[in-house]
C-alpha cells in the first residue's frame, strides 16, 4: 500500500475532505497493479493531476506517459493520431508515422474526454485494451503495444450508452476500476486549503506581495458553486491577487470579482418596491441607499447629543404586506413616485436618485468603483448617471478642493 501523504504531496491534490480522502485511497491501491482505471469527474476538478499520481507510482513510471486529448482531435484524422499511418494512407500521409499508442509503449496512455470518442474508433478501443492489438491507418500488418490505460470523462458513460453514443463493452471494460473526484461544492471545506496553496505558489513564482485573504472573504466564496470547480477556483485567486495589487482580500473584494450581490440580510427592513418594472428596480436601489446614509447620520447626531428636535426613524420593511408601511414610504406604479421624509423633503425619485449618486459619490471620495459597488449598479450605470445629472463638474470641483 502507498503512502498517502506522499502520494498527496507528489500529485499536488490538496484537501482534507472525506471525498478526497477516499480517491487518494483508491489511487492508493490501484497505481500500483497494471490493470486500466476511469477517472469520472466534472471539468476542472483535477482528473489528469489524478493520471499522472497512477503513473508516478506505477511499475511503469519510468516509462512516458502520453495525454490524449480525445474530444480535441477531428473525427477524421483520430485513428491516425491514435494508432498512426502507413505512408500514402491518405493525403498529406507523405511517411509512415507512430501512433499515441506505439509512443507510449511500456509506459501508460491517458485518454482524456474518452466520452467524445466517435463509436467506430471506439472499436479499435475495445480491441487494444483487450490485447495490445492494433494496426495503423492503411496497413494490413497487426502490431502490439505494451501500454496501461487509464481514461477520464467529465460526462456519465452510462447514460451515453442508454443514447447509443458509447459501447456497452467498452464501457463495462473501463469501468473496472474508477476514481470519482468530487466537484469542489461537494467539497467545500478544502476552499481554504486550495486558496493558501494557490496564492502562496502564484505569489512566490511573481514576487507579489500577500498580505492573505480576510475570514469574511473565505466564507463568501464557500457560498459560491464554483461550476469550474479547482480550476476556476486557481484562476480566481490569480486574478484577484494581481487586480488588488497585494492588498489584503477583503469580501467585497471577492464579491465584486465574482459578481456576486450584497446579502440580503443587510439591506431587507428599507423601503421594498411593489410591481418592479427594471427601472423602478434601480431606483429601488438608490433610495436604500440614500435612507442608509440619513440613518447613520441621524444616529451620529443622536450619539453626540447634538440639540435640534430629533427626527423620526424611517419605519422599517420587516417582510409581509407592504400596505403595512406608512402611506408616504410605499411606491407603486401608479404612485406620484415621490417620498416625504423630515430628513429628506419632498423630492421625486429622480432627485432622490440624484442626491443619493452625490452624497455616495462624496462618501467615498469620489471613488466611482467602490460608489458603483454601494448603490448596487454597475460603474457603466453610474457614468451614464453622472453624465445625466451633470455631477461630472461636481466631481471636479470636489477633487480640486481635495488637492
Amino acid at each position: 500500500m502507498i503512502d498517502l501523504d506522499r502520494l498527496q504531496k507528489t500529485t499536488g491534490i490538496i484537501g482534507n475532505s472525506d471525498a478526497i480522502k477516499q480517491a487518494l485511497e483508491m489511487m492508493g491501491q490501484v497505481a500500483p497493479v497494471d490493470i486500466s482505471v476511469l477517472v469520472t469527474g466534472e471539468s476542472g476538478t483535477g482528473k489528469e493531476m489524478v493520471a499522472k499520481g497512477l503513473h508516478k507510482f506505477s511499475k511503469r513510471a519510468k516509462y512516458e506517459m502520453v495525454t490524449v486529448n480525445c474530444g480535441a482531435i477531428p473525427v477524421g484524422i483520430i485513428e491516425s493520431e491514435l494508432f498512426g499511418h502507413k505512408k500514402g494512407a491518405y493525403t498529406g500521409a507523405g511517411d509512415d508515422r507512430k501512433g499515441y499508442f506505439e509512443t507510449a509503449d511500456k509506459g501508460t496512455i491517458f485518454l482524456d474526454e474518452i466520452g467524445e470518442t466517435p463509436l467506430e474508433t471506439q472499436v479499435k478501443l475495445l480491441r487494444v485494451l483487450e490485447s495490445g492489438e492494433f494496426m495503423r491507418v492503411g496497413d494490413s500488418q497487426t502490431r502490439r503495444t505494451d501500454v496501461r490505460i487509464l481514461a477520464a470523462t467529465n460526462k456519465d458513460l452510462g447514460d451515453l450508452v442508454q443514447q447509443g453514443k458509447f459501447r456497452q463493452d467498452l464501457f463495462f471494460r473501463l469501468k473496472t476500476v474508477t476514481v470519482n473526484i468530487p466537484p469542489l461544492r461537494q467539497r467545500i471545506e478544502d476552499l481554504s486549503l486550495l486558496v493558501e496553496r494557490f496564492a502562496l505558489e502564484f505569489t512566490r513564482s511573481n514576487d507579489i506581495p500577500y498580505r492573505g485573504f480576510m475570514p469574511e472573504a473565505i466564507r463568501r466564496m464557500k457560498q459560491y458553486d464554483w461550476p469550474g470547480n479547482v480550476r476556476e477556483l486557481k484562476n480566481f485567486v490569480e486574478s484577484i491577487l494581481v487586480m488588488e495589487k497585494g492588498e489584503r482580500i477583503t469580501v467585497d473584494m471577492v464579491e465584486y470579482k465574482l459578481g456576486m450581490s450584497q446579502p440580503m440580510s443587510q439591506n431587507q427592513n428599507l423601503p421594498m418596491l411593489i410591481q418592479q418594472s427594471p427601472e423602478q428596480a434601480e431606483r429601488e436601489l438608490i433610495l436604500r441607499q440614500l435612507l442608509l446614509l440619513r440613518q447613520d447620520v441621524e444616529t451620529i447626531k443622536a450619539m453626540m447629543g447634538q440639540g435640534g428636535a430629533a427626527v423620526q426613524p424611517v419605519p422599517f420593511y420587516q417582510g409581509g404586506d407592504v400596505s403595512d408601511l406608512p402611506k408616504e414610504m410605499q411606491i407603486d406604479e401608479n404612485s406620484h413616485h415621490s417620498i416625504r421624509d423630515a430628513a429628506i423633503g419632498d423630492m421625486n425619485l429622480e432627485e432622490l436618485e440624484k442626491e443619493a449618486i452625490s452624497r455616495t459619490l462624496q462618501h467615498f471620495n469620489n471613488n466611482r468603483r467602490t460608489a458603483a459597488k454601494s448603490l448596487g449598479m454597475s460603474e457603466r450605470t453610474l457614468y451614464r448617471k453622472i453624465d445625466q445629472y451633470d455631477l461630472g463638474r461636481k466631481i471636479k470641483r470636489s477633487n480640486g478642493n481635495n488637492g
